[in-house]
């Protein structure tokens, strides 16, 4: 019987703590910005799991953590590894402050992601996520790292860097990831690595791209890198076929994701329909065939609502190789959220009381978004109202062609008249939060302005918290796996 012939129900198999051919049951998934840092990656891989780094804005974070005088000295240890002291002194001379810069000081900007070359903005990428994977693998075990196929102008600096601290896996999802096992094909070999940028208004036949260069960045040649395994997130069969079509584009598996799934999701197929709490509304359209997903003879792993024993036993029985967990780790005590907010996550969760929203106009990416509703965060319509509208992160910033020419960047979260000015339209404005700033300040990096005003944090969690009801109070990573796994663990720390 072949893996697309394995029947969905009936009897099922057990589950265990690895697939078939040494794969791991369970992923942790990559979540938020820092939210699975380097403490919850090295937790989970400790295991015999996958752990997984958000790779989003790292740039941001370790300038940022350098600045509040990088407590622990974890991030110096991981820099004095960097294989070319002269990069990473320079990003220590920059950012790092002995001590800290002080409650309520301001951080120091970060170069923002652009088409033209930029080499001091190059340099802190690679270097930070070298920074983070290098920290996650002190543990042993494997490690991957989650971007975003919408911040396209970030992949190939930041995927270099995290290849230079030996990855083992890259986890994208937000997009079609079709131009990235190339990527990691010539920066395993340090050769000149780019993907195209989608731009917009650009004309048929115009191309931009932005990319990286190993060799003319560390200054020599390296001894050639492992390349990591890709896996792709999907939520459609559909997708997963377009992927698998080709060598050009096929990944090494894929994450399924269902629209309860944290962070991002994919909108409904078809025209968007709201239900009267105004979340889109899913049909049988956005079913996933995991027959077809299987068929295609790739590994696959399944997400969203399988935060149990039994979900993992189900995922098993569609021919699934494990799952991948998310919220379930976003709030055990490893996690890089801020810990008054995690707490206060917990808190109301455990009430009953934690309404996770699957808001279609909150992120300015244009993908529904998962907002937890919680008091002092911008999922209130009052603190969101008197955040000031602005952009000086950028990373989801869309690149468009200026009537004039060249290449300009909006955001419909910055301000609607800068917004305007740049060709924008009003509707696309209403609701949008700013993503960036939010979530950088979850984990208790946000913003201070001059003028005194301080960033509040936007929370994000999956829509199914039925799991936390057979996990004990103040849980660790641990306790996630072995709850999910049980007697088939045999990782235990």
């Amino acid at each position: 019987m072949t893996i697309a012939e394995r029947p969905v129900h009936g009897p099922v198999p057990s589950a265990s703590a690895v697939s078939e051919g040494g794969l791991p049951a369970l992923i942790q998934g990559g979540m938020g910005v820092g939210v699975s840092g380097w403490r919850l990656a090295r937790a989970v891989a400790r295991t015999g799991q996958l752990g997984v780094v958000s790779g989003v804005a790292l740039d941001v974070t370790l300038a940022r953590r350098l600045q509040d005088g990088d407590p622990g000295g974890h991030l110096r240890a991981a820099l004095a590894a960097f294989p070319v002291p002269a990069l990473s002194e320079r990003i220590l001379a920059r950012y790092y402050v002995r001590g800290g810069i002080g409650p309520g000081a301001p951080y120091r900007p970060v170069p923002r992601l652009g088409l033209r070359p930029n080499r001091a903005r190059d340099e802190l990428a690679v270097v930070a996520n070298f920074a983070e994977v290098y920290l996650a693998r002190q543990g042993g075990g494997l490690i991957g790292i989650n971007y975003l196929e919408k911040i396209q102008m970030a992949t190939p600096a930041a995927a270099y860097g995290a290849m230079l601290a030996g990855v083992d896996y890259v986890l994208m999802g937000a997009g079609i990831p079709s131009q990235i096992p190339r990527l990691l094909d010539r920066l395993a070999a340090h050769l000149p690595a780019e993907v195209s940028v989608t731009v917009a208004g650009a004309e048929s036949g115009e191309r931009h791209a932005v990319g990286v260069d190993p060799v003319a960045l560390l200054g020599r040649a390296p001894e050639p890198l492992k390349r990591p395994r890709l896996l792709a997130i999907v939520s459609s069969d559909v997708l997963a076929g377009y992927l698998a079509r080709t060598p050009e584009t096929r990944p090494d598996g894929f994450v399924v994701e269902t629209p309860v799934a944290g962070g991002h999701s994919a909108p409904p197929r078809g025209r968007m329909r709201l239900d009267e709490s105004e979340q889109p509304v899913y049909g049988p359209r956005d079913e996933v065939n995991l027959g077809k997903v299987a068929a295609l003879g790739l590994p696959f792993w399944l997400a969203g609502g399988y935060a149990s024993r039994d979900g993992l036993v189900r995922a098993r029985a569609a021919g699934a190789a494990g799952v991948q967990v998310g919220t379930a780790f976003a709030l055990c005590r490893e996690s890089g959220l801020d810990d008054k907010e995690r707490r206060r996550l917990l808190e109301r969760a455990r009430a009953g009381g934690l309404r996770v929203r699957n808001d279609p106009r909150a992120s300015p990416a244009g993908f529904p978004f998962k907002v937890a509703g919680l008091e002092e965060t911008v999922a209130e319509p009052e603190v969101y109202e008197r955040r000031p509208r602005l952009c000086d992160l950028g990373h989801l910033r869309t690149p468009y062609v200026r009537p004039e020419g060249g290449v300009g960047f909006r955001c419909p979260a910055e301000p609607v008249d800068a917004y305007l000015r740049k060709g924008g339209q009003p509707e696309e404005t209403d609701g949008r939060r700013c993503v960036c700033n939010g979530l950088v300040a979850a984990i208790g990096l946000g913003q201070h302005r001059p003028d005194g005003y301080a960033e509040p944090a936007l929370l994000t969690l999956g829509q199914d918290l039925d799991f936390l009801g057979d996990l004990p109070e103040g849980y660790g990573a641990a306790d996630v796996v072995a709850h999910l796994l049980g007697d088939a663990w045999e990782g235990r720390p």
